[in-house]
Formats: structure tokens, C-alpha cells, sequence
């Protein structure tokens, strides 16, 4: 037998264990973690999916929480977990994007340690203000940061967040004097409902129910468009600040090297879940725009998104170290 045939035999083979690998996928509970605390828009996103993966497969996806270090912590667990497809993680902008040029010297690089499977949803942040500031558009704000110098200040789910950059880039390019307020996770929202901050970009989830009971004013969203969610709500471009973006998006990942025939299943059972209409309607309800795709375009999709959120880090000087 020539060296030739003996490769091709060993080709097929190698084709063969890899189809029925991935036909017996999966055998066993599979784990999705999540990088950031339970009950965010990340964990919300997470436990949707996991319980329609669990119905598709017919065996349990489980969701396990491992907050801290920005996402860093809950990335790096799945970047050195075994690529057999038994553990997923459900990410977003921060970890995957920002990150690599927020934290000075990160152990893995989630873009290449990581396989894009699918994205979930687009979730753009939204420009909120507390009643008692008595601004209704983004002029208004900009009007009332000029006039108050060294009095408004900004809250944010943590340094180098979208909501963080969000604000920076508002402040910056308006040309007003804002003071980030740095807070973990969801205290941030609870210091803006009080009043003890002047605005926040959040993401649409965390603040919708506020926005409808008319305890916080939404002033503009941050996505190109504007949302499903909310469509009365202008965009920041078209409120004078042309070409202003600084949105959040979900989507799921696993560890590199996990077969491409496992990444293939999940990402068709993940667009179904996305293009289901019941599924739509809810994600537009509490605030996000379904998205989906292919592996390839969500790989684009987060190159695209480092490249910007990178350009912004460095001019806003933020560091974690």
C-alpha cells in the first residue's frame, strides 16, 4: 500500500469518527457559563437559550455563573476547558471586544482562544437620565453639562463596560465635563433611580420597565438604528453626533478547537431559537434585537467589534490592571 492510499484511509477514518462524534452529541449535560453575575442581560440571554437547547438536544444544558474581572474570570475558565462541545459560554462586547486592550496582560486572547458559534441578539444601550434633571433630548443634557461644569456625573456597570465608553465618548465629543461613577453591575442603576447621578448608558433590558413607569427618560439609543423596543426613542447619530455607536451584543461561544461539526449543530439549533417568532417578540419586549447567522459572520462581526472598541480604550485612557 502506497503512502498516498495509507493517508487517505486515515483521512477517512479520522472524517468518520469525527461525523459520528458529532452525531452523538450530545451524551452527557452540557455546561453554558456565564462570565457576569445572575439575573443580568447576559444570564437572561444564557437561561433562554439553555432551556430551548435542552428541549432540542434532550439532554440538560445547565447554566453556571463565574462573575468577576470584567468577564474576565468566567472567559478564561471556558478558553482552558476541553473543546468537546460539554462547555459553552454565553459572552458579550466587554470580555470579547473590550477587554483585550482594557486589561494590560490578559492570559488568553478571546478571539482566537474562542469559536464564534452564532450571536444571539444585538442589545443597544440606551441614554437615561433621572426625572429631576428635567431633560428630555441629548441637546438638553448637552445644554445642562455646559451650564453645570464639575456637576454631572456618570454611572457605569464597571470601568471599560459599553456603558462606561458610551459615556466618555457622549461627554468627549459634546464637550462637557462628566465624571465617571464606576459600580458593580447593577448598583449602578440603583444610584441613577435615587438621583445621585445625572445619567447612564444601560443597556435596554436593565432599564425598560423604568423607562415605561416613567422613573427614568430615555433620551437616545446608541445603536445605529433605532430600537425595536423602543421606537419613539431617536438614535445619538441623529441627535447631532453623526456616526455614534457603542452598543452591547450577545452571543455563543466555545473553546477553540471544539469540532466544526459541533459547532455546526449549535449554531442551526441557536439560529432556530433566534428566528422563532415567540422568541422574537420577547426579546424585542425586554429590549433586545434578534440576530443570528453564521459562525463565519459572527467571527467577522467581533474582529469588527475589537477593532472599534480598541480605537476608543486607548483614547479614553482606560486601564485595568
Amino acid at each position: 500500500m502506497t503512502l498516498a492510499h495509507r493517508i487517505a484511509i486515515a483521512a477517512l477514518v479520522a472524517l468518520g469518527a469525527s461525523l459520528a462524534y458529532a452525531q452523538a452529541y450530545p451524551n452527557k449535560p452540557v455546561r453554558i457559563i456565564v462570565a457576569f453575575t445572575a439575573g443580568g442581560t447576559t444570564d437572561i440571554m444564557a437561561r433562554s437559550l439553555a432551556q430551548r437547547l435542552t428541549e432540542r438536544f434532550k439532554q440538560p444544558f445547565v447554566v453556571e455563573n463565574k462573575p468577576g474581572a470584567g468577564g474576565n474570570i468566567g472567559t478564561e475558565a471556558v478558553v482552558r476547558s476541553a473543546p468537546d462541545g460539554y462547555t459553552l459560554i454565553v459572552n458579550s462586547v466587554g470580555p470579547i471586544a473590550v477587554n483585550p486592550t482594557l486589561y494590560k496582560s490578559l492570559p488568553y486572547n478571546p478571539l482566537t482562544d474562542l469559536v464564534p458559534i452564532a450571536q444571539i441578539s444585538d442589545v443597544p444601550n440606551v441614554l437615561v437620565v433621572h426625572p429631576s434633571l428635567n431633560v428630555k433630548t441629548v441637546a438638553d443634557l448637552v445644554a445642562y453639562g455646559k451650564t453645570n461644569p464639575g456637576k454631572v456625573n456618570y454611572a457605569s456597570t464597571g470601568i471599560g463596560t459599553s456603558s462606561h465608553l458610551a459615556g466618555y465618548m457622549l461627554a468627549s465629543r459634546a464637550g462637557f465635563e462628566a465624571q465617571h461613577i464606576p459600580y458593580k453591575g447593577a448598583e449602578a442603576l440603583k444610584d441613577l433611580l435615587t438621583g445621585r447621578v445625572q445619567f447612564m448608558f444601560a443597556t435596554i433590558p436593565s432599564v425598560i420597565q423604568h423607562i415605561k413607569a416613567g422613573n427614568l427618560v430615555a433620551l437616545a439609543v446608541s445603536s445605529t438604528e433605532r430600537s425595536r423596543s423602543l421606537p419613539d426613542v431617536p438614535t445619538v447619530a441623529d441627535s447631532g453626533f453623526p456616526g455614534f455607536q457603542a452598543g452591547s451584543w450577545f452571543g455563543l461561544f466555545a473553546p477553540k478547537g471544539t469540532p466544526r461539526e459541533i459547532v455546526a449543530e449549535l449554531n442551526k439549533a441557536t439560529n432556530e431559537f433566534v428566528s422563532e417568532k415567540q422568541v422574537q417578540a420577547r426579546m424585542i419586549e425586554e429590549g433586545a434585537d434578534p440576530a443570528g447567522g453564521t459562525p463565519e459572520q459572527f467571527g467577522d462581526f467581533t474582529r469588527r467589534e475589537y477593532e472599534k472598541w480598541r480605537a476608543v480604550v486607548q483614547q479614553s485612557g482606560a486601564k485595568v490592571e
